[in-house]
This record gives structure tokens, C-alpha cells and sequence, in this order.
């Protein structure tokens, strides 16, 4: 008798922090927009090319929104002529170019962000306007003898690299704009900016079509991305991290504000996607054992996190089979996967240099190895859970070739059986029992971080503050209605995970400095929104960054 085929669900996490300014609506940074033309629409294509494909697509509710007002800002730019409010954007289709030196070099800057062997140089006009832009950079005088057109030609570019492969193989638009490759017109810019607005408008809808044909399951983050156990309960940093220095000041209010994290998170995603999602991903998958509680009491079938976290859990050497199982903590009804953190991290990190056949290959290898080990185990579940967007431009072709393969050979592969969370607890998979759950997240199996150095500590003590300032506000009744919604909004952004991420001196000294500015903005517009003065430690820079991280930093390795 043949061993059934092994349970494999592939988890692709969207997440981008608020770029935007709630009190200027202008944009500080261009990322979701970016991802928009290129990883978002692209993942979703290739899933869509493969009907067989199965997998779990989790959206962070900001990252949904964001997309929306981007789809909105196109829209409303060509029928009402209303103002772009991301400056990147805007620059595309201005029919002047930058006109002081300062200006010009930070756009050259912004436009040499993109990996350098698959964005630029894999278009040799790109790569001699980078080249160019280079020496720029380097010499005032050199600077002056650039003309308009070719920061025309520059940021045309930079917009034509970023887009998906799917849309260069297809469109029309982008074919003709990439063959002509250079004396772009404000004519070409515009239609490549209502290509843009095209693709804005497709992501979500096309999305919500794959969930309707059973394709993807859609999973939900809280809202603003913040990191709950510590909203719960700040000592739970304690748990994996016992010698950190942790902050004394729990958050005020912490439960109330989960609550309101993920009713909003459900709100969002219904009125995007129609429905409410039934699995939740929590924000870097950090979890606790209050955290469990509060996402059963919010009528969540599933949630999953690292597989360091479970083994902080067990306490003791993991058989083969434990990390690839579901659990449910003693009583509770809520079933918890938990990530091969090694599977993830190759290809998140290691594939991006093989050839797409070796590295499908090697992964089906790594999958046929843990099937044997639990052969005996009808509920083996093998969960690959991992950023869905920031790895592929260091891809050939943006991961084209590897995600094309990856879905056939596992969809037509006789051991293996793609599935998500969902269906594997429609279809009774037994989930085991966990007696304790050490709270952690995937990064380490701790908080380490978003909390317990100088840095992090000191920005968690600012994150207090302007909670007290808020329920101060609250409490006084000076928050004029009008405001309400927009204020309650702007301390989300405030509770945001993304701003700590940064907080290391493993990251670029641009990518914490872009970071640190953004947060300390963040909050001083929830203080001038609550008519308050703004303290003037916010004026002060919270930490500096030196290192060079892998993948720009903006993705790490469940283990160093």
C-alpha cells in the first residue's frame, strides 16, 4: 500500500509599512507602489498560470489600503487631474526635470535603489544611464552637463525594471517603451503611468479571484503590523530572553488596542476581499500564549509561527516529525502551524543563485527527506511560510523561472500534496497538544528584534508616552470628532512593527536613518493631531546604522 503524499503549504507573506504622511498624504517612500507592479502582481499571475497550484497568500490590512490609494491617486490624476502625492511618482510624468543639484542627486539616488545585477545592468540602457548617474554623483561639474531627458530617460527606466516579468512578457506598452530604450516623451511616461494605474487596479480583484477559485487561501496580519505579545504584555520578552533588558512601562491599554488591531484587520480585509479571513499570520508570526487566547476569542481557526519557537516551547530534542505538525495549546480551539524555518530561509536567501531546476530540485529533495522521517505519520504537515515580495529582484527574471517550476513540480508530484492551513483543518488533520508556549517570534524565537537594547528599548519608551498622550486626549474629550478616526489611525501606525526592525547597527546607515526619521514623524503628527506639543526628544535621532545586510536588510534569517 503507497504512503499518502505529504502536506506541504506554502504561506507568502505581504507586508510594507505605512510610507505615507497622514498629515501631508504625501509619501515618504515608493516601496508598496514598487512591489505593486512587480512582486504582487507577479506572484499572483504565476499562481493564477498553474490551476493545480495551492497556496496561502497573507496580506498585511495597511499594505491593502496603500495599494488602494495608489489605484485612487492614477485614477483621479487622468480624470480629474488631481496631484500624484508620491513624489517618485509625480516625477515620472513632470515635464520638467529637477532643476537644482540638490533635487537632481536625490533623484539619481532614489533611482539607483534596485538590485544592481537583475534591475540595472540586465538593461544595458539602464546600466549606461546608471553608470552615468554614478559619476554624477561623484562630481558637480559633471552634474551640470546632464540634460532633462536624461533624467527623463533615468526615471523611465527605474519604472520599466520594476515591473513584473509577467507584464514585460505581455504589455504592449512596456515591449514598446523597453525596445525604443531611450528620448522617452512625456506622452510614453503618461501611458506608462496608466499602465501602472492598470496594475494597481488588478491586484487586489485578481487576488480575490484565486480565493474565489479555491487557488489561495487569503490570511489576514493585524492591522498596522504590530508586535501583539508585547501589546499584551511587555515582560513576555522575558520568556526566551530572560537576561534582556526589557522596559519597566507595559503599554497602556494593550489588550484594547489588540482588540482594535484585529477587528480593523478583519474590517479591511472583508471590505476588500469580501469575506473575513479565517487564518491569521501575526506580525512576524510573534505569538504567546495570551496572543492564542485573544485570536480564539477573535474567532481565528489557524495562526503559525517560527519553528524556533516551538522547540523554545517543547523544551527538549524534537523528534523529525514535531515541527511538522499542527498544535493547539491545552484547551484552546485555535491551531497553531509552525515554519520550517530551514526551507524558508533557502529560498528566501540561498536559491536566488542556483539554477531554478537545481533549487526546485534541492527543495523537493528537503521535502521527499522529511516525508520518509514521518512516513508513519498520516498528519504531517510541512509549512513554508516567508516574505512574498522582497527576495525576487535578487532572482533571475525576478523569480520567474523558480516559482514557475516550484508550482508545477509540486502540483504534479504524486508525494506531495499542496494544500493550506485551512483545508488541512477541514480535512481533520489531528493537531497535537501543547502544554506551554515560550511567546517568540520567527526571527530567533524571540523579540529580540523589537526589544531589549538602548535603541529599541528607548523607542518603545516613545510608543508609551504617546499612547498615555493619546488616552490623555481621550479622556479629556479634545479629540473633535471629525478627527477621531484619523487620530486612532495615526497611533496605529505608531504601533507598528516595521519601525524597530530597522533599529540595528547590522542595518545600512541610509535604511535606519530613512526609518528612524519616518517613526519619529509618525509620532509627532499623532501629537499635532491631538493638539499637543510635540516633546522634544522626537527631535532627537534614535540610533545610527553601519552594517550591510542581506537582502538590503529588508528580510533575515530565522537563524544566524
Amino acid at each position: 500500500m503507497s504512503k499518502p503524499p505529504v502536506k506541504v503549504v506554502i504561506c507568502w507573506h505581504m507586508h510594507q509599512p505605512y510610507y505615507q504622511d497622514q498629515v501631508s498624504k504625501t509619501y515618504q517612500q515608493p516601496w508598496t507602489y514598487l512591489h505593486a507592479i512587480k512582486d504582487y502582481i507577479d506572484m499572483a499571475a504565476l499562481i493564477e498560470a498553474n490551476p493545480r497550484a495551492r497556496t496561502v497568500v497573507n496580506f498585511c490590512p495597511t499594505l491593502l489600503e496603500q495599494i488602494d490609494d495608489y489605484r485612487q491617486q492614477v485614477e483621479h490624476f487622468f480624470s480629474r487631474h488631481s496631484m500624484l502625492t508620491d513624489p517618485l511618482l509625480a516625477q515620472l510624468i513632470s515635464p520638467t526635470a529637477p532643476p537644482l543639484p540638490a533635487e537632481q542627486r536625490e533623484l539619481i539616488q532614489k533611482c539607483l535603489r534596485a538590485n544592481e545585477k537583475h534591475l540595472i545592468e540586465a538593461y544595458p540602457p539602464f546600466k549606461i544611464l546608471a553608470s552615468l548617474a554614478r559619476d554624477a554623483l561623484a562630481s558637480e561639474e559633471k552634474l551640470g552637463y546632464l540634460n532633462d531627458q536624461f533624467f527623463f530617460d533615468l526615471i523611465t527606466w527605474y519604472h520599466l525594471a520594476w515591473l513584473g516579468e509577467t507584464v514585460k512578457n505581455s504589455n504592449e506598452v512596456a515591449k514598446r517603451l523597453m525596445a525604443q530604450g531611450r528620448n522617452f516623451s512625456l506622452q510614453q511616461r503618461a501611458q506608462l503611468l496608466q499602465l501602472m494605474g492598470d496594475l494597481f487596479s488588478r491586484v487586489i480583484p485578481l487576488y480575490k479571484r484565486l480565493a474565489d477559485q479555491n487557488q489561495v487561501e487569503l490570511s489576514v496580519t493585524p492591522y498596522s503590523h504590530p508586535i501583539l505579545p508585547l501589546m499584551l504584555d511587555v515582560s513576555s520578552a522575558k520568556e526566551a530572553m530572560p537576561n534582556a533588558p526589557i522596559p519597566e512601562d507595559c503599554y497602556p491599554g494593550g489588550e484594547a488596542r489588540a482588540d482594535w488591531q484585529l477587528e480593523k484587520a478583519q474590517a479591511v480585509f472583508k471590505y476588500y476581499f469580501g469575506r473575513e479571513a479565517w487564518g491569521c499570520w501575526p506580525s512576524e508570526g510573534a505569538i504567546s500564549e495570551a496572543t492564542v487566547k485573544l485570536l480564539a476569542r477573535h474567532q481565528f481557526k489557524w495562526t503559525a509561527t517560527g519553528g524556533a519557537v516551538l522547540a523554545n516551547s517543547l523544551k527538549k530534542e524534537m523528534d523529525a516529525a514535531c515541527l511538522h505538525h499542527p498544535y493547539r495549546l491545552k484547551k484552546e480551539k485555535l491551531t497553531c502551524f509552525f515554519r520550517d524555518d530551514n526551507l524558508s530561509d533557502m529560498i528566501g536567501f540561498n536559491y536566488s543563485n542556483w539554477h531554478s531546476d537545481d533549487a526546485v530540485n534541492n527543495l523537493i529533495h528537503h521535502v521527499g527527506n522529511i516525508a520518509n522521517a514521518c512516513k508513519h505519520d498520516p498528519d504531517t504537515v510541512i509549512s513554508i511560510i516567508l516574505d512574498g515580495e522582497n527576495c525576487w529582484e535578487h532572482y533571475p527574471y525576478n523569480g520567474y523561472y523558480f516559482l514557475t517550476r516550484l508550482y508545477k513540480e509540486f502540483s504534479e508530484n504524486p508525494d506531495v500534496e499542496l494544500t493550506t492551513f485551512s483545508e488541512c483543518l477541514e480535512h481533520k488533520v489531528k493537531s497535537r497538544s501543547l502544554e506551554q508556549l515560550v511567546a517568540g517570534s520567527w526571527v530567533h524565537g524571540t523579540f529580540s528584534t523589537w526589544i531589549g537594547d538602548t535603541a529599541r528599548n528607548h523607542s518603545w519608551h516613545l510608543l508609551v508616552e504617546a499612547k498615555k498622550a493619546y488616552d490623555q486626549a481621550i479622556l479629556e474629550k479634545r479629540i473633535p470628532e471629525h478627527l477621531q478616526d484619523q487620530v486612532e489611525q495615526q497611533l496605529a501606525i505608531c504601533e507598528a512593527s516595521d519601525w524597530n526592525w530597522w533599529f540595528g547597527d547590522y542595518n545600512s546607515a541610509e535604511s535606519v536613518s530613512q526609518f528612524d526619521q519616518l517613526y519619529r514623524r509618525h509620532l509627532c503628527n499623532l501629537y499635532q493631531l491631538l493638539g499637543m506639543d510635540i516633546p522634544p526628544e522626537l527631535e532627537k535621532i534614535i540610533t545610527v546604522g553601519k552594517g550591510d545586510p542581506a537582502i538590503s536588510g529588508t528580510m533575515r534569517r530565522a537563524t544566524e
